[in-house]
């Protein structure tokens, strides 16, 4: 059996639900582990994207 798709419209609560934290700057920052090391720089990089909204930041060590 196929998956079940909801028919209704979200509603705009359930559309933007945890983005007000982010438009703030309070993002919920988890660490991607596909990506740790700059080839040109040489060094150690972090890469951080955020669980809510989806922006990423970058971090040397």
């Amino acid at each position: 059996m196929g998956d079940v798709v909801p028919f209704r419209r979200p509603s705009a609560s359930e559309k933007h639900r945890g983005d007000m934290l982010c438009r703030r700057g309070f993002h919920k920052w988890v660490v991607e582990k596909d990506k740790r090391f700059d080839v040109k720089a040489g060094r150690l990089v972090t890469e951080y994207r955020c669980a809510r909204c989806g922006k990423t930041r970058v971090e040397s060590h």
